[in-house]
């Protein structure tokens, strides 16, 4: 087994040196990770390219959980649901040291109602069976008041208690990557697809790519092609026929991020019907309150898109019919949305929050093989149902798929405490390289405990190539408080540069790009001004 640890330069050599593959995967989402890891574990040759960072788009703007999906449930999709209900079991035992237990609790304004939630929730807890992570119960309206002090009180008649899981996102999808070279994948961010290599016959038989750090353009050959490129899926295929009907409709879901007080405890709060007809959840996540999300059709999709005001507003009013203290836009410390790619046309009024979450898997006559749709939690079933298609399709030997039981890098049943433990089994090592180099033991900010030498180690050996990648999906503090990444850049800037031999023009791109990014998280007007008369802008 090679290193598991990320180290680009040597990731180009191998695809330069080697262009030949069984599989090429495009996209370095969840989908197109899992598609590696699982395809590697089989003994293929594999290489995947992602034209921006890991985890870039949809797969770290999630609402952070691993879960079954309530919502599905009372949609009557239970196949969805029981699916993904196993599934949340397997990656709660193959990656412990990034998945958490979380106890929710749905509030009820009527005895009905908490009958009918208690009954759908028993039904949820059958469908996990053997791999259930805890029994619904009732609660009382007493107990519901112990544990969110600012949930409102009038007509409340107790609630349910119920199980499911929670994650983090983007960390998981670095540790697939790892995985996944750990088993023999060459995997690379920063690097384009440009074209697709046909053979006289019109099958798809390889790929062309260019390095976005130095603009150089490269060739691979392979059996099978997998397009996992999540919202822009219909990009690929239209690269492949010159004309192609979309199979994908984007789907905007936006979050926003505030103080843990808003809610207090370590509990959830799940609000099971809005006025859109979606749930809303109230999470606590990293030590801050997540809550969202939305479900808004968009015509195109985009690398980083921007929530809009309504969704804001309606985030903040359902929160304000629940709590006593309102949360307003200034109180936000961060706001972000994600694209889902719904495998289906929207319906006549387009509206997206009845299309399935489930997937769709489909081969072109040129051989290229699509997969999209589905959700975080059942990553690793796409990708078992996707490497097998390829086989088919490539005439590969069959060989069983071995990601049931496959450790996720980092794998530790003792994760480290407090920031630490997203790091599993890694963070031994991370606090060792710490101890080597007292400058890396300063913090990058006094509000949290990440160290400078996180930076360091996400440069060497986690692929982060830019200050955005540092704090927007190896830290993750973008996603939790944007100002205070503002803050950190400067210090992230001239750490990665140090580590990259880069210069200070770099760092002045970088920071100049970054601020760009961040200010689209910022709640309100009123900051982003500020942003621009501090020369952050």
């Amino acid at each position: 087994m090679q290193s598991p640890l990320l180290d680009r330069i040597s990731s180009l050599k191998q695809l330069v040196e080697a262009p030949t593959y069984d599989i090429v995967v495009v996209g370095g989402g969840a989908t197109g990770l899992g598609v590696a890891v699982d395809a590697a574990t089989r003994g293929l040759r594999v290489a995947l390219l992602e034209q921006h960072d890991f985890a870039k788009g949809t797969s770290s703007r999630s609402t952070k959980l691993v879960h079954g999906g309530v919502r599905y449930l009372a949609m009557g999709d239970i196949k969805l649901v029981h699916d993904a209900l196993r599934e949340r079991g397997i990656t709660f035992a193959n990656a412990p040291h990034i998945t958490r237990t979380q106890s929710f609790i749905i509030p009820c304004y009527s005895f009905f109602a908490k009958l009918k939630y208690l009954v759908g929730l028993k039904f949820y807890d059958w469908l996990a069976g053997r791999r259930s992570i805890g029994k619904s119960t009732a609660v009382t309206k007493a107990e519901i008041q112990r544990h969110f002090p600012n949930l409102k009180s009038d007509k409340l008649k107790g609630g349910v208690r119920y199980f499911d899981g929670q994650f983090d996102d983007a960390r998981l999808a670095i540790n697939l990557a790892q995985t996944a070279t750990m088993h023999g994948a060459t995997v690379i961010n920063y690097c384009r697809v440009t074209g697709l290599g046909k053979s006289e016959k019109g099958k798809v038989n390889g790929v062309r790519f260019t390095d976005l750090e130095t603009g150089i353009t490269y060739s691979l050959r392979a059996k099978a092609i997998i397009n996992a490129t999540g919202v822009f899926v219909d990009d690929l295929l239209l690269m492949d026929t010159g004309t192609h009907k979309p199979i994908v409709k984007p789907s905007q879901g936006t979050h926003i991020v505030l103080d843990h007080t808003f809610l207090g405890g370590d509990e959830a709060l799940m609000i099971p019907k809005t006025s859109d007809g979606r749930v809303l959840f109230g999470l606590p996540w990293h030590g801050h309150l997540l809550i969202g999300t939305t479900d808004v059709p968009v015509d195109h999709p985009s690398l980083e898109p921007n929530p809009t005001t309504s969704e804001v507003d309606f985030i903040l009013e359902t929160a304000s019919n629940y709590l006593v203290k309102a949360p307003k836009k200034e109180d936000i410390r961060t706001i972000f949305a994600g694209l889902r790619p719904l495998a289906a046309p929207a319906d006549d009024h387009g509206t997206t929050k009845e299309i399935s979450r489930d997937h769709k898997l489909m081969v072109a006559p040129s051989g290229l093989i699509t997969i999209t749709g589905g959700k975080w939690t059942t990553y690793r079933k796409m990708a078992e149902e996707t490497v097998d298609k390829a086989l088919d399709v490539a005439g590969l030997p069959h060989v069983s798929c071995q990601t049931r039981t496959t450790k996720i890098h980092g794998y530790t049943e003792h994760p480290e405490t407090g920031h630490w433990a997203s790091y599993g089994s890694d963070a031994p090592q991370l606090k060792a390289l710490a101890k080597s180099h007292p400058a890396w033991q300063e913090k990058l900010h006094s509000d949290f405990d990440h160290l400078v030498v996180e930076v360091v180690w996400a440069t060497r050996h986690e692929m982060a190539m830019t200050v955005e990648d540092v704090l927007a999906r190896r830290l993750r503090i973008l996603f939790l408080h944007a100002q205070a990444s503002i803050e950190m850049a400067p210090k992230v800037a001239k750490t990665m540069a140090a580590e990259l031999g880069k210069d200070a023009n770099w760092i002045a791109e970088q920071l100049a790009a970054f601020n760009n990014v961040a200010k689209t998280y910022l709640a309100t007007t009123t900051m982003r001004h500020q942003m621009k008369e501090n020369d952050i802008d």
